[in-house]
């Protein structure tokens, strides 16, 4: 519980300290922002009376639910994308798409870290593409890797993409201790 806590703390502290001044953001931007927040505090509402009751496993591994579970703490609101993610080329796993306001993000879960880590060896981490070829996304991905995970985020929003990476770089939940 003080681990949640300390971060989502430390969360809001990074999204108010790189916060743009009200008058710079557009209502597409505020927009965003407060569906965010509202789905912070509802999901942190929720989350406290199914904490113990949870399907997710603990296992100092990355699973879908986790990671889905971990954004929505950062503040994220998640809705599948409406079309698969395709395979993607230096990805030896198949991606699960979402969209998170006017940004994308694709993740992808390793059976385990060896998995990743050779997977990763191939990849360029700065355009998300195997070594040698053109970048294959849209816009400029921002990569991050955690334990058994990678995710590729498309977002033209340095703080949004920051979050995203404080909130997958804070590790997979760890195994709880027997209470």
């Amino acid at each position: 519980m003080i681990t949640r806590t300390c971060l989502l703390l430390l969360c809001s502290l990074v999204t108010a300290c790189g916060r743009e001044s009200p008058r710079r953001v557009d209502s597409s931007s505020a927009r965003d922002l407060a569906q965010e927040t509202n789905a912070a505090s509802s999901t942190e509402a929720a989350g406290r009376g199914q904490e113990n009751s949870s399907a997710c496993p603990r296992t100092g591994k990355w699973a879908l639910c986790s990671v889905e579970r971990r954004l929505q703490q950062a503040g994220f609101v998640l809705q599948a994308a409406d079309e698969v993610a395709p395979r993607r080329a230096g990805f030896s796993v198949v991606p699960t798409a979402y969209t998170l306001g006017h940004s994308r993000l694709e993740v992808f879960v390793y059976p385990d870290e060896s998995t990743l880590a050779r997977d990763v060896a191939g990849i360029d981490t700065l355009t998300a593409s195997p070594r040698g070829r053109a970048s294959v996304w849209q816009m400029p991905p921002t990569f991050v890797r955690s334990a058994n995970l990678a995710v590729v985020f498309l977002t033209d929003s340095p703080v949004r993409a920051e979050r995203l990476t404080l909130a997958i770089t804070a590790g997979a939940p760890q195994p709880s201790a027997g209470r």
